[in-house]
């Protein structure tokens, strides 16, 4: 069965084409990164005039490439939830017109949840991506961190899972953008925080970890919060000085040293419930989604702690792209009937166990 994947849910307008949830023949991805990186984060009202200006090139590229035709294609699945709601529009109209047009199934899929989809493509039309051996076993334990979503979901099977946690404020890659901002590095956070960690000592400043009711939920306001409070108490300024102004007064030392101890922080918060999540209930295997997936200290922290090892999709299908929507729908169409065009709607906030597989 061949789906045609369509991501709009962002920043990222995107198109691919896979064969049964497994076998990526194409994967397209329009990036918005260099529009938005000088705002410090992304402008919805910019980035929904993106996606209508590049939607159908992409996806007519992403045909192209995958050498199939309306012929070929199956059905046709896209994200419509959760994300900003001028993007998912513009990528759901063009799906729902397209099924019309051609008479395709339309399966609309939970884009966190195909983020998790990402780690079943293990097969490649041509070859040149490092993709993961083999397909996760259930029950699989999940791990979903990108700019918007921190959630830790465990699947018993396909459509049969359940939320252990979720964060309570801030997901890991927004707190990473903020930081970011806080110590002048660049849009976005996650990388160039990584990157100046690199050169950084992790056990410089000893910021806190959130304490919750429930071990499996996160929570990164207050170490955000610690990072700006110990920022002004290294560069010698109270509470009432500019923020936008304090990267002036760092040097590269200290601003190397307040992103590596931030970024292990918020790293072990992670690590902590998902090791903590696998002791309780042994899943077979353990994925992790989402953009923060390609972060080097998470896996290094990981493959430290976790009794399972991890077979990570390459970076390609960790951020933002339609391969995974498309790999998803596969499989929601072997479960479930399409969606009517007229019944298909988009949803910006809503969460992935609020999806119906039935």
């Amino acid at each position: 069965m061949i789906i045609l994947g369509i991501e709009s849910s962002c920043d990222e307008t995107a198109a691919a084409v896979v064969e049964d949830g497994k076998k990526l023949l194409s994967n397209v991805v329009n990036s918005q990164v260099d529009i938005h990186a000088e705002y410090g984060g992304v402008v919805p009202e910019v980035a929904a005039r993106s996606h209508i200006e590049v939607i159908n090139p992409v996806i007519r590229q992403a045909m192209r490439e995958a050498n199939v035709t309306w012929d070929d294609i199956d059905a046709i699945a896209v994200a419509n939830a959760p994300g900003l709601v001028g993007s998912l529009l513009v990528g759901t109209l063009a799906a729902k017109t397209l099924a019309e047009l051609y008479d395709k199934p339309l399966y609309p899929v939970h884009h966190v949840e195909g983020h998790i989809y990402a780690n079943f493509i293990t097969v490649q039309q041509s070859p040149n991506l490092d993709l993961p051996s083999k397909q996760p076993a259930f029950p699989m334990l999940a791990l979903a961190v990108s700019g918007l979503h921190s959630q830790l979901v465990l699947f018993e099977d396909h459509g049969n899972y359940r939320l252990l946690g979720e964060t309570l404020d801030d997901a890991v890659g927004e707190a990473f953008d903020k930081v970011a901002r806080m110590l002048g590095l660049p849009y976005p956070g996650g990388p160039a925080i990584a990157q100046a960690a690199l050169t950084g000592d992790p056990k410089k400043y000893a910021f806190p970890k959130a304490k919750l009711k429930s071990p499996y939920d996160f929570s990164f306001s207050g170490l955000k919060t610690a990072v700006l409070r110990a920022i002004q108490r290294e560069v010698g300024v109270d509470h009432t000085f500019p923020s936008h102004e304090l990267p002036g007064r760092l040097n590269d030392a200290q601003q190397a040293d307040f992103a590596a101890s931030f970024q292990h922080v918020a790293v072990k918060t992670l690590v902590d419930a998902t090791v903590k999540s696998t002791q309780e209930f042994y899943p077979a295997s353990v994925v992790i989604a989402g953009g923060a997936a390609a972060n080097q200290e998470l896996r290094s922290q990981l493959a430290e702690r976790l009794p399972i090892d991890i077979e990570y999709a390459p970076m390609s299908l960790c951020t933002d792209n339609a391969a995974m929507i498309a790999a998803l729908g596969y499989y929601r169409a072997q479960a479930v009937q399409p969606t009517s065009v007229d019944d298909t709607k988009v949803f910006p906030s809503i969460s992935m166990t609020d999806t119906v597989w039935a």
